[in-house]
This record gives C-alpha cells, sequence and structure tokens, in this order.
C-alpha cells in the first residue's frame, strides 16, 4: 500500500513533530456551513476575492474545500433551521459542487457541546438506559435512511457533537448564575451504550446504500481528546473511523499550535487504525471586546497571531500545517459564514468568520491551499 510520509515543516514551531509514516489517504479541507442556509434566507450576500458575488458552497469550493460540516437537531428544535429539511437542503447543495458531507448529529434540540449534551424534550422520560440507546439507535438509523434513499447519504457521521461530558444529560440543578450546580462525572457503561448505538446505526442504516459514512467521535480542546478516548477505549467503544477535535486556542484551549500537533502525532500513534482531524477551529479577524459581532468573543489571542486579516491567515495555515505535520488528515472551520443580514437573530455578523462586514472573502479562506512537505 502506498505510504505518505509527512515532514517537519515550521522549522523551530514545530520542531518537536519527528516524520511520521501513515497510511496514505485524502486530505479533508473544509467548512461547517449549518448557518448558510438561514444566511441565504436572511439575504446575506457572498463576494468572492474579486468582489463578484458568489454562493457560499461555489466560494469554498473555488477556494480548496472538499468536505462541508451540517449540524441536525433533534424535533423539539423550535427553529426552523438544522432539521432534517434544512440538513437536506444543505447536503444537495454540498453534493452539488462536488463536496463531500459530514453530518453531525447533537442529538439534543438545539446546542449540545462540551459543556452540556441536554437530552432532547421527546426522550427525557425514557428511564431505561437501554430503551435510550435504542431511542437513539432509530433517530440515528431513520435520518440516515431517509437521506440515503434520497441519494444524500454523507460520507462521514459524527455520533454526538464535543462529547466530552456524558451524552443525553438530564436537566440538573443550576446556580444563580446559570452554572450547573454539580457537573457529573461520566457513567461510562451508560455512555458507552448510548454511543455504541450510534455507531451501531450508521453501519446498518447504510448497509443497503453505496456511499458507507465514517464515523467519527468528536472531543473539545486537544488536551482532553487522549485521555477520553482512553476511557472509551476502556468501556469497549471501539468501532469508530475517525477522532474529530475541535481547537480554540485563543479561548477555550491552553494549548498553543505546537502542542496542538503534537496531541495528533500521539493520537495516530495510539490509535493507528484511527484518522484524526481537527473538525472545528475559528480565529478573528479583527477585536471585537464587547462581543457584539463575534459568537466567539476573545478573550486572549495567542502570541504572533493579531485579531487582524493577516493574524487570522497566519493562525490558519500554521495550524493547518501543523496538523499535516502531525499525521492529521484535514481541517475544518467552523462558522465562516456568519455576515450580517437582514434577519434580527445573527444580524451582525462575527469576527471571526471567513469574510469582512461587507461580505467579501477574507485571505484566511486559503488555509485550504496550504499543504505538507511531499
Amino acid at each position: 500500500m502506498r505510504k505518505r510520509v509527512v515532514r517537519q515543516l515550521l522549522g523551530g514551531f514545530c520542531a518537536s513533530l519527528l516524520p511520521l509514516t501513515v497510511q496514505a489517504g485524502p486530505l479533508y479541507y473544509g467548512a461547517d456551513l449549518s448557518f448558510a442556509n438561514q444566511m441565504a434566507d436572511c439575504g446575506a450576500v457572498y463576494r468572492d476575492s474579486d468582489g463578484k458575488i458568489k454562493g457560499i458552497y461555489r466560494i469554498f469550493k473555488d477556494h480548496g474545500a472538499n468536505l462541508v460540516r451540517v449540524r441536525i437537531w433533534t424535533d423539539g428544535n423550535e427553529t426552523k433551521y438544522s432539521t432534517l429539511k434544512d440538513v437536506i437542503r444543505t447536503i444537495r447543495s454540498a453534493k452539488a459542487e462536488g463536496m463531500q458531507v459530514l453530518l453531525d448529529f447533537h442529538y439534543s434540540d438545539s446546542w449540545a457541546d462540551a459543556g452540556k449534551q441536554p437530552i432532547p424534550q421527546d426522550w427525557a422520560d425514557i428511564t431505561d438506559d437501554a430503551k435510550l440507546a435504542d431511542t437513539l439507535y432509530q433517530y440515528t438509523t431513520y435520518i440516515l435512511t431517509t437521506l440515503g434513499r434520497q441519494d444524500l447519504m454523507p460520507e462521514m457521521v459524527q455520533v454526538g457533537n464535543e462529547i466530552n461530558p456524558e451524552m443525553l444529560q438530564k436537566e440538573r440543578p443550576r446556580l444563580a448564575n446559570g452554572e450547573i450546580a454539580t457537573k457529573p462525572s461520566i457513567n461510562w457503561t451508560r455512555d458507552a451504550m448510548i454511543i455504541n448505538a450510534g455507531i451501531r446505526a450508521v453501519r446498518d442504516a447504510s448497509r443497503n446504500f453505496t456511499i458507507k459514512p465514517r464515523v467519527m467521535l468528536q472531543i473539545a480542546q486537544p488536551e482532553n481528546v487522549e485521555a477520553w478516548f482512553a476511557q472509551a477505549a476502556n468501556v469497549g467503544v471501539s468501532d469508530f473511523d475517525l477522532i474529530g477535535v475541535s481547537y480554540y486556542g485563543f479561548q477555550w484551549s491552553r494549548y498553543d499550535i505546537t502542542q496542538t500537533g503534537e496531541s495528533i502525532r500521539r493520537l495516530r500513534s495510539i490509535y493507528p487504525g484511527k484518522d484524526v482531524m481537527l473538525v472545528e477551529t475559528a480565529y478573528p479577524s479583527g477585536s471585537d471586546p464587547e462581543g457584539v459581532r463575534s459568537n466567539l468573543n476573545a478573550k486572549a489571542l495567542l502570541p504572533g497571531y493579531p485579531a487582524s486579516p493577516e493574524g487570522q491567515k497566519r493562525f490558519l495555515v500554521d495550524l493547518t500545517r501543523a496538523v499535516l505535520a502531525a499525521g492529521g488528515d484535514g481541517v475544518n472551520y467552523w462558522a465562516p459564514d456568519l455576515v450580517p443580514n437582514q434577519c434580527a437573530t445573527r444580524s451582525k455578523g462575527s469576527t471571526t468568520a471567513l469574510f469582512d462586514f461587507d461580505g467579501k472573502v477574507l485571505p484566511g479562506i486559503d488555509f485550504m491551499q496550504a499543504r505538507h512537505d511531499p
């Protein structure tokens, strides 16, 4: 089998990354475009580098994207976005441009992430863990079968979004500031049952379709990933294909780019049959001390990467090269498409978008042109 040797890239910046031989495979460059349909409905306009108006999917494809990520929420979702109908619209748009799709199951009526994993309202009364796992299995199977019958089966599927905490959590008491009063430890027997039910659903649902989605499990912030997967392996969570990592170095992670690359390299060594993707990242292109124009208010910028279009691009290029040098198989940007629009919600745009407040693409989008040395 042909192999690729990923070499040191950034001089002293990634000097601790020794050459790593990994199985040859595709590299993925992409974006989470879960807001794209909402932006289109709200009249958002995107301009490419030449100033010409283009569709968001075409712009990303033209700049090197081969993957689109999209989230799906469960039926208690009170918006018309991140629904099955909305996801169908996104997948059709992505596949029309020849891009692959990563479907991100949140298994929640709204946001599920590293800080919370709220159970869907319709599932909240289920007290038997085996029945709850089966409910998740049936739901996942239904969604994927529905997509498959329309020739919209995604190439990758996430079983949960940033599943650092235990999945499908019941409501817990909160303090006056809104924080959860006591943060529970993970019941790994229960959590493994739920996760494995989701993985099994992906395998079973795609059995009669040409596309067999690869399964990703995602953990937020690289410093948390190795410990989580070690614990998961101990309880029998193993039938996945990709390790997904979120990295927000300017806000939530304690790691710099070098440390992030080192973590990915260790993961590739510990789990040689698994690929590792940086599935979420972002960086501000401008300062926004009050957070008016940012869904990710930068608390501390990384040294050497100012909040500017050039700083954003430098961060993304250096990060991408570090990921590839470590044997990672790609980088996916989160919410690059949030620009000013006509709707009341999310109308201000975002400093972490890959477009300016006039909708013109920023140079950071070309992180997707970054490659490793041959």
